[in-house]
């Protein structure tokens, strides 16, 4: 199969890898020079990516560009793997180069499924995935290593008419996915939403104090205390009510990441989390305005609210640490943040009301 990766980060770069192993032809796209750039050049200039995986090294041949017509043209499948606060931008630039029945793949979602609505006007196949099927870093220029895998990788498609289409693409990368009932619950499950903001708000002090004394700093293993547990399940049942809302069942987070995690569906749902978060789960962050704020608090709090306004479902739990941790960064982030309006509030009912 033909796949372009938009994003030559740590898991664009890995699932490259991975895929290339596989025998498709992979195409990274680079966006911009902000982030690996030296990992790039690598890639570039060598052809190939060392993959690293429970000790074992293999390297395979993956291609590289950055420009955006070659690499969107024709290609059967385009996943895209950037950070959430610029899909909308880097959507709007590859519109123009789609063309019918092209499937995307958004790792991870968070409804960018309204922003193809806004700028692309072609009949195309959307898939919005809750979380990346591979954990991993680039540990050097041209080197990534694989730190876990999903077992499951659940995902919404739009228009769900399209659903067999997206199904046997999905089923050509060899990932284990799974097709959910809709955009919008693979969306609010995106993991992020509830434990890096949670779980980043909450580290402030701890983040400061390492940077200040020295040391290094894990938030999965260090700031999912009793209390700041209540507060995820918390901010969790507000998801739930919200999914509730649009014909979702109400799934807990520890249940989604269960399924995501665990081949042992009989294993107590909170255990699966705290071993991956003890035994897993990447360290840091190491700086107060890491991603997990300034990507998921926007990109994800501020959905999460706007979708509760429009629903009429109650969010106090989600306001209270967007206006916190609005307070704490000194930045609105509900004017840079996904809402309703931003979206389109046209594309988020037609997406809503799509039924297969």
């Amino acid at each position: 199969m033909d796949i372009t990766i938009i994003g030559c980060g740590n898991a664009g770069s890995t699932v490259a890898a991975d895929l290339s192993l596989k025998g498709h032809s992979v195409t990274l796209l680079k966006t911009s020079n902000a982030m690996h750039n030296e990992h790039f050049k690598k890639v570039k200039d060598t052809k190939y990516i060392k993959i690293i995986e429970k000790g074992k090294c293999h390297i395979t041949s993956v291609s590289v560009t950055t420009d955006f017509e070659s690499a969107i043209r024709g290609k059967k499948l385009i996943i895209l793997y950037i950070q959430t606060n610029y899909q909308e931008d880097i959507i709007k630039k590859i519109s123009p180069y789609l063309c019918d029945d092209q499937v995307i793949l958004v790792e991870p979602g968070y409804f960018a499924t309204c922003f193809f609505k806004k700028y692309c006007n072609k009949d195309i196949v959307i898939i919005e995935a809750e979380s990346s099927p591979i954990d991993c870093r680039i540990i050097e220029p041209g080197v990534v290593k694989v730190l876990f895998r999903n077992v499951c990788n659940p995902v919404g498609v739009y228009p769900a008419q399209k659903q067999q289409l997206a199904k046997a693409v999905l089923d050509d990368t060899e990932f284990p996915f799974e097709i959910i009932s809709n955009v919008v619950e693979a969306a609010l499950h995106n993991p992020n939403l509830i434990v890096h903001t949670v779980g980043a708000i909450f580290s402030i002090p701890r983040i400061e104090y390492v940077a200040k004394n020295g040391g290094k700093y894990s938030m999965y293993k260090e700031v999912f205390t009793e209390h700041v547990w209540n507060l995820v399940l918390k901010l969790d049942d507000e998801k739930m009510n919200v999914l509730e809302k649009i014909g979702s069942k109400r799934l807990p987070y520890v249940e989604a990441c269960k399924l995501r995690n665990s081949l042992d569906m009989n294993q107590d749902a909170t255990e699966v989390f705290f071993n991956y978060a003890n035994n897993s789960a990447p360290s840091g962050p190491d700086v107060p305005d890491s991603r997990y704020i300034t990507e998921d608090v926007p990109q994800g709090l501020v959905l999460l609210e706007s979708l509760g306004r429009v629903l009429d479902v109650q969010t106090p739990i989600c306001t209270a640490l967007i206006d916190c941790v609005s307070a704490l960064m000194d930045r609105d982030f509900r004017a840079e943040g996904r809402t309703v309006e931003r979206l389109g509030i046209e594309n988020v009912m037609t997406i809503l009301n799509d039924k297969s």
